[in-house]
């Protein structure tokens, strides 16, 4: 079957335990998994090509047939555009076959994936994108928000930060969705623990320089600068922050959405001391590790959070597919709510009704340079965030299939 923008098809010699069901009931001649990400742009670090290869290594592990039929990757880069997703995930669905999309992409692209899902009846999972739309007005019934969400990232950084005395804040703003959020939930958090929100300004997403809206931080007076950005836009922003004098004046930063990779692109001398929320680390013990050590043979580089969670909710996928004999997104949706997550990922992880798979984050610090001891040991856990107290209580949804009362 044709597969664009690097399909890959792997079948591999080792099968799956049998399934339970028949695997007539397995729709099509394959199971097809689609991810969409950002492979060149602002966010290609984190997501990007280490998506699709943590996507294949799951595949691989599960052992490339499921039900009988072999499992089918393919994937596109989305170019940061809404449109150019909506365009791929409507031929993925209508002409190639595609069952379930992982996702790495922005806020905004994400929540369109999950209109054209709910539309299609395809399993969504959003690993890479942040906004809590997905769990409240955009959720769906076949939508998983799986990695983290802006409301956990507040709640660990922002938290911390207030508590150790950073009261006056003021950000800088990725203008759309992802930033937009990012920025309502961390001022909801500095509000709400005493703290006062003194401006904002917002900067377009891949922003080049960020001299003005640092300048505007500057004048704030503001103890805190939040950055509500990610990726590329983070980096140099944070770059730039260091040769403007800002953090030597007295400003902090606060490193509202963080990854691995932003801190190996930074350099700790840069970076050390900066606190943030993750979702993953890969030396936090020898589950993480384990993983970790395979997924650099193929990559030369640690997994971010994305890529890590994209592995545990590719898995997780194929096991209800398996499961139900079916490759239904109702069914398999239904299985996958229903049965924890255990693996190097998440412990006891559950997907609610909103579709928000709850999961312990962490609070991490980036190392000092005299503190590493390669060239990836650059965090230390902090502090383990329970999952129940990172992400908004489902009794605060305004998800549409969250029974209230």
């Amino acid at each position: 079957m044709r597969a664009s923008f690097g399909a890959a098809v792997l079948a591999a010699a080792v099968t799956a335990s049998p399934a339970p069901l028949s695997a007539q009931n397995t729709n099509g001649s394959s199971v097809k998994i689609g991810a969409i990400v950002d492979m060149t742009g602002v966010y290609s670090r984190h997501g990007g090509p280490g998506v699709v290869e943590a996507v294949k290594m799951a595949v691989e592990d599960f052992g490339g047939k499921v039900n009988s039929q072999p499992i089918e990757v393919v994937s596109a880069d989305y170019q940061n555009k809404v449109d150019v997703t909506s365009g791929i995930a409507r031929r993925w669905f209508d002409t190639e076959g595609v069952d379930m999309v992982v996702e790495s992409t922005d806020s905004a692209s994400a929540l369109a994936l999950f209109r054209l899902g709910e539309e299609r009846k395809r399993v969504i999972i959003g690993a890479g994108s942040a906004t809590t739309g997905l769990t409240n007005a955009g959720c769906m019934p076949y939508g998983i928000h799986y990695v983290y969400d802006t409301y956990a990232l507040a709640t660990g950084t922002g938290s911390a930060i207030v508590k150790e005395g950073g009261k006056n804040w003021f950000f800088i703003t990725a203008d759309y969705a992802f930033g937009h959020a990012l920025e309502a939930d961390t001022s909801r958090v500095v509000l709400a623990n005493g703290g006062k929100v003194l401006g904002n300004v917002r900067a377009p997403l891949s922003s080049a320089d960020f001299s003005s809206y640092l300048l505007q931080a500057q004048s704030s007076k503001a103890q805190v600068i939040g950055l509500a950005n990610a990726g590329g836009d983070f980096v140099n922003s944070v770059k730039q922050a260091s040769e403007f004098g800002i953090t030597q004046s007295g400003q902090s930063l606060a490193a509202m959405l963080v990854f691995i990779n932003d801190v190996k692109a930074l350099g700790l001398q840069v970076a050390q001391g900066l606190k943030f929320t993750d979702g993953y680390y890969w030396d936090r013990d020898d589950e993480s590790r384990a993983f970790a050590k395979k997924y650099y043979a193929r990559m030369k580089a640690q997994p971010s959070m994305v890529q890590a969670g994209a592995y545990s909710a590719t898995m997780h996928y194929l096991k209800g597919v398996q499961a139900v004999g079916s490759d239904d997104a109702q069914k398999v949706t239904d299985w996958m709510k229903a049965n924890h997550i255990n693996d190097f990922f998440a412990k006891d992880g559950v997907i609610r009704a909103d579709g928000r798979m709850v999961h312990d984050m962490y609070l991490v610090e980036a190392k000092k340079p005299e503190e590493s001891k390669n060239e990836w040991d650059l965090m230390k856990v902090l502090r383990t965030i329970p999952g129940d107290e990172a992400f908004q209580p489902l009794d605060k949804s305004t998800c549409k299939l969250v029974k209230k009362g």
